[in-house]
């Protein structure tokens, strides 16, 4: 690793990168090898013949085979970025931890759903909002989408930005690349129905203690990206059902002073969440003002990061 630039400047970069380039839509994305890991040990493992207790134990097994693969594997990369020269290093660490990051494709995906909502196309925007939600979309109205959008954006925030880059800067590309595996595993397995209940359990409760930090603070730069917020993610972000989702989601809530939560269609049944907020549903505008509460964000967030390079030991 470059070792004469601080950890937190080298995160802001690979943050940079992420947000000017992205990645290559045509390039497998190595997340999707994790998720072939996933699969492929969930189809040996978690077999309905076996009893619970087993399918948690070899759960718990799951996990901790990916964790060391992926930290392993965000190690080798950076030693191999520790023994080249300084800019080729910096900029394998760059590009790799990139990969991680989700700050543009975020941005990209829930403006693919305010522009047809914002032109009135609501079919467009209902299939726009399927790509990013796993809820049932074909009848849903203006507030619907755009409540769903926001709530995708806000969560995602931390998902995909905030706690890559908190992992980044604790634990090197092993930490983020840690993260990333067991992250991808809670959205593949950490499930409460039947079939993952047992299995998945280990990977969900790996990312609600992987996400309990970095929940809090993107739920902070949300509110400071609004400049207002803060009172309604205090006071609603534990009605939730996940003890990380609510933070960022109350804080989108009160610093666009709209209701998210409410009732939700799940593969046709119906579902009752608490509000999150006081006010009306959010509207296509809303969900406009939204991304720019989320750019502001991840502007504070990078500036965190230069500030804290400063600060960082050498």
């Amino acid at each position: 690793m470059p070792a004469s630039l601080p950890m937190p400047w080298i995160v802001a970069g690979a943050l940079l990168v992420e947000g000017a380039i992205g990645w290559p839509r045509r390039l497998p994305h190595p997340v999707v090898w994790i998720g072939g890991l996933i699969a492929t040990l969930e189809r040996r493992w978690n077999r309905a013949a076996w009893s619970a207790k087993r399918r948690r134990v070899l759960g718990v097994l799951t996990v901790l085979i990916l964790l060391v693969v992926a930290g392993g594997a965000g190690l080798g990369i950076e030693r191999l970025a520790a023994t080249a020269p300084f800019w080729p290093g910096l900029a394998i660490l760059m590009i790799w931890a990139a990969t991680g990051l989700a700050a543009r494709s975020l941005f990209e995906h829930v403006s693919a759903v305010s522009r047809p909502l914002s032109a009135g196309d609501l079919p467009a925007a209902r299939q726009a909002v399927g790509m990013i939600v796993g809820r049932d979309v074909e009848a849903m109205d203006e507030g619907e989408v755009a409540a769903a959008a926001l709530e995708s954006l806000a969560e995602s925030f931390c998902d995909g930005v905030v706690a890559p880059v908190f992992w980044f800067v604790v634990g090197g590309l092993p930490g983020l690349f840690a993260y990333k595996a067991v992250n991808t595993a809670d959205s593949m397995i950490g499930h409460m129905e039947p079939r993952w209940r047992a299995f998945g359990w280990a990977a969900a409760r790996a990312d609600d203690v992987m996400n309990w930090i970095p929940a809090r603070i993107a739920g902070a730069l949300i509110a400071l990206g609004g400049w207002q917020g803060g009172r309604i993610m205090w006071r609603d972000a534990g009605k939730h059902a996940s003890p990380n989702a609510g933070w960022p989601e109350a804080a989108m809530a009160g610093a666009l002073r709209v209701r998210l939560g409410g009732p939700v269609r799940y593969d046709g049944v119906m579902t009752w969440r608490p509000d999150l907020g006081d006010w009306a549903a959010p509207r296509a505008h809303d969900l406009h003002r939204g991304l720019r509460v989320y750019g502001v964000a991840c502007a504070v967030l990078m500036l965190l990061l230069i500030l804290g390079g400063f600060a960082w030991p050498r």
